[in-house]
C-alpha cells in the first residue's frame, strides 16, 4: 500500500469514528467507548507515522541544500535561518532537538538509497597490458533495511533515529574501509531491531542497540567504556539565586552503582517487588506515604549516605537486598553486561569484578533457559532468581522496561494446581504487570521452551519476545572478524 492511500485509509477510520467535519472534538471523542477511543489512537498514529516519514525525507533534502558550502546561498540561509534545524524548528512548530532527529532520520533515508560504489580491482579481467581491469561494486547501505522499515511504515522516526544512534557506525578497521562481514553484521542487528519495534519502546531499542553494537564491536566497546570513564565529573558551584548545586558526568561503574543503592531504597516508591517480612512492608508502607518528592528523598538519601560512609551496615540501610551491581557475563563471549539495565561492560572491567567479588555461575541454553529445581519448594529460591534476571533481563511484559530487580518471579502454572517451580515454567513481571495478570484474567502460557505467550481476557494471545539484545548474548553470534590490511 503507498503512502496516500493509507493516510487516506486511516483518515477515513477517524471519519467513521469521529464524524465528518466534527465541530466539538473533545465531546466527540469523550463519547466513544474504550475500543473505539483505541482504534481512534491508532489510526491518528498510523497517520502521523505516514505524514513523518514526507517530513523526515523533506528536512533529509532541505539538509542537503543548506549545508555550509552552499553558504548564504543555501535553502535555509536564503530564508534568513542560520541551519537547517532553526528553519524546520519554526516550519514545524516543534523544538531543536525534534528538528535535528528529523533531519537525521531524513539524511539516513537518503544515504541508504543512495548506494556506495566500493573501488575494487578485478584481477580475472586483465587487459592486453596484462593490468587489472578497474571495477566498481555497488554496494548498498548497512542502514538500509531501517530505512526500509521506515519508508514501509514498521517504525517510527522517533524508532529508527534510536536504533541508527544507538547501532553507531560500523568499525573500519586500520583498513579505512568497512568489510563485507561488519557491514553485513550491523545490517542484520538494525533489521532484526526494525522488527522488534512493534512490541519494544523506544527507550528500549536504544539500549538494545547500544548492547549489541558492544556485543559486535568489543574494541570498540572497551575504548567508549575508557572515554566515558576519562569523562568522569563532579562539580559544584552557587547560582545567582544562592542556591548551591552540583552536577556529576557518571562512568558505568558510578553510574550502575549509584543506581543499584538508590534502587535498593526507593524501590517501594517506584513501584517495585512486594516484601514478605512484616518489618519491611510497615517500612515500605512508611516510604510510599512520605510526603517528600522523590528528588527530595533521593537527596536526603544522598547525604545520609556520605554521613554514614563506606562502614553502614548494608541490611540496615538497604533492607534484606544488599545494594550492589549484579554483572552477566556469557562464557566464549567478551564483555558483559549489568543485570539492572543491560549496561555493556568490556572483560578488564569484569576480571577486576571477578577477582574482587567472585562470581555465581549459571548455564543456560541458547534461549537463556537455566536448570530447574522442581516441585520441592514454593518460592523461587534467589539462585532461580539470577537465573530469571540473566535470562529475561526485566519485565518480560510488553512495552516495560521495568528491570530485573523491580521485578517477581511469577508462576506461569498456578502452584496451586500443582504448578512446579522450575525456571522454564517461571518469569519475571514487575509489581503492575503481575497483579494485573492475577486480577484482570490475563495469563501466561508456554508450550516446552518456546516463547512465552500472554492471553488478553477476550482471548487474543500476544508473544512475548525476548529482547533482542539478549538473544545477541546467548546465541550463536560472534564480533566479525578482525582485518588489519586489505584482503588480497
Amino acid at each position: 500500500m503507498d503512502i496516500f492511500s493509507e493516510l487516506r485509509e486511516q483518515v477515513g477510520s477517524l471519519g467513521d469514528l469521529l464524524g465528518e467535519g466534527a465541530d466539538d472534538l473533545t465531546g466527540t471523542m469523550r463519547g466513544l467507548s474504550d475500543q473505539q477511543l483505541v482504534r481512534a489512537l491508532e489510526a491518528a498514529a498510523a497517520a502521523v507515522r505516514g505524514l513523518g516519514r514526507i517530513e523526515a525525507v523533506g528536512a533529509g533534502i532541505m539538509a542537503e541544500r543548506s549545508t555550509r558550502e552552499a553558504g548564504q546561498e543555501g535553502m535555509a540561509q536564503v530564508r534568513g535561518h542560520r541551519s537547517p534545524a532553526d528553519f524546520l524548528q519554526v516550519i514545524t512548530g516543534g523544538s531543536k532537538s525534534e528538528a535535528r532527529q528529523r533531519i537525521r532520520v531524513g539524511q539516513s533515508v537518503l544515504d541508504a538509497t543512495e548506494e556506495t560504489a566500493d573501488p575494487a580491482t578485478d584481477r580475472g579481467a586483465a587487459g592486453a597490458d596484462g593490468a587489472g581491469a578497474f571495477c566498481v561494486r555497488v554496494v548498498p547501505a548497512w542502514h538500509a533495511p531501517l530505512a526500509d522499515a521506515l519508508m514501509r511504515g514498521r517504525v517510527s522516526s522517533a524508532q529508527s533515529d534510536a536504533i541508527r544512534r544507538g547501532l553507531g557506525e560500523p568499525p573500519t578497521g586500520e583498513t579505512g574501509i568497512v568489510d563485507d562481514d561488519t557491514r553485513d553484521a550491523w545490517s542484520a542487528a538494525a533489521g532484526q531491531l526494525a522488527d522488534e519495534a512493534e512490541h519494544r519502546t523506544v527507550e528500549e531499542l536504544r539500549d538494545e542497540a547500544r548492547l549489541i553494537r558492544d556485543r559486535l564491536d568489543p574494541d570498540g566497546a572497551e575504548r567508549r567504556f575508557l572515554e566515558r570513564y576519562e569523562a568522569r565529573s563532579f562539580r559544584t558551584w552557587t547560582d545567582a539565586d544562592g542556591r548551591r548545586r552540583g552536577s556529576i558526568s557518571f562512568d558505568d561503574d558510578g553510574y550502575a552503582l549509584v543506581r543499584s543503592i538508590f534502587d535498593s531504597v526507593l524501590r517501594p516508591r517506584r513501584g517495585g517487588p512486594r516484601f514478605v517480612d512484616a518489618a519491611e512492608v510497615e517500612a515500605a508502607k512508611a516510604l510510599v506515604e512520605d510526603p517528600r518528592s522523590l528528588d527530595q528523598l533521593s537527596y536526603d538519601l544522598l547525604a545520609d549516605l556520605l554521613r554514614a560512609g563506606a562502614l553502614a551496615d548494608a541490611k540496615v540501610v538497604h533492607g534484606t537486598r544488599r545494594a550492589g551491581v549484579r554483572v552477566v557475563t556469557v562464557a566464549g563471549g567478551a564483555g558483559g553486561y549489568t543485570e539492572d539495565g543491560l549496561v555493556s561492560l568490556p572483560q578488564p572491567d569484569i576480571d577486576e569484578r571477578v577477582c574482587d567479588t567472585g562470581t555465581v555461575p549459571v548455564t543456560v541454553d541458547a534461549g537463556g533457559d537455566p536448570l530447574n529445581v522442581g516441585r520441592e519448594r514454593r518460592l523461587f529460591t534467589p539462585g532461580q532468581r539470577v537465573a530469571l534476571s540473566v535470562r529475561d533481563g526485566g519485565c518480560r511484559w510488553q512495552g516495560c522496561d521495568r528491570p530485573a530487580s523491580y521485578c517477581e518471579a511469577h508462576h506461569i502454572d498456578p502452584y496451586s494446581e500443582g504448578g512446579r517451580t522450575d525456571i522454564d515454567r517461571g518469569i519475571l513481571l514487575c509489581r503492575f504487570h503481575h497483579m494485573q495478570l492475577h486480577h484482570s484474567g490475563w495469563r501466561i502460557s508456554r508450550d516446552g521452551k518456546d516463547e512465552f505467550v500472554l492471553h488478553k481476557p477476550g482471548g487474543a494471545a500476544t508473544v512475548l519476545e525476548p529482547r533482542l539484545a539478549l538473544a545477541y548474548a546467548f546465541g550463536d553470534v560472534d564480533p566479525p572478524p578482525r582485518r588489519f590490511r586489505p584482503a588480497a
